[in-house]
């Protein structure tokens, strides 16, 4: 959504590109733009790009199934992000379609990365958002570990 430069002004016929940036931060505020867990892999998606190098990240683990890397936005003292390698969009898309080679490393890896942090004997969280009414908010699998902290209960009430 970042132009390179200044805006050029509209021109005759064009639409303004301010209303299209203020609804992003609109819907950015209000908690993210919501993402169909059952809508095609987009390639260019953040955490598609992470792995590749394209966006900087504190990577605090990776392997051939996986990549961990800290939350740029956390909400606990520890907020770490492990992603698949494999394009995969959701939990459900995951599931359904990866190897099982792709399931047990992924699974193993989001092990690995609390067990590094020292998570296991104070305990951590793992949170997987999916679709709408889930928050998920990137079309890229991720579960989030949650830690530092008394975390409280899961949901709101």
């Amino acid at each position: 959504l970042r132009r390179a430069g200044p805006a050029p002004p509209p021109q005759a016929g064009e639409g303004c590109w301010v209303l299209p940036v203020a609804r992003f931060l609109l819907l950015v505020r209000q908690g993210g733009m919501p993402v169909d867990a059952r809508a095609p892999y987009d390639p260019d998606n953040v955490f598609a790009r992470i792995p590749r190098g394209e966006i900087p990240s504190r990577r605090v683990y990776e392997d051939a199934h996986a990549v961990a890397f800290e939350d740029i936005n956390p909400v606990a003292p520890h907020h770490v992000l492990v992603i698949p390698r494999g394009a995969y969009v959701s939990w459900d898309d995951f599931s359904a379609r990866a190897t099982d080679a792709e399931i047990a490393g992924f699974v193993r890896a989001v092990g690995a990365v609390a067990r590094a942090a020292g998570l296991v004997e104070p305990g951590y969280r793992l949170l997987a958002n999916i679709g709408p009414d889930g928050g998920q908010e990137v079309p890229h699998l991720h579960v989030h570990i949650l830690a530092g902290r008394p975390l409280g209960p899961m949901l709101a009430r």
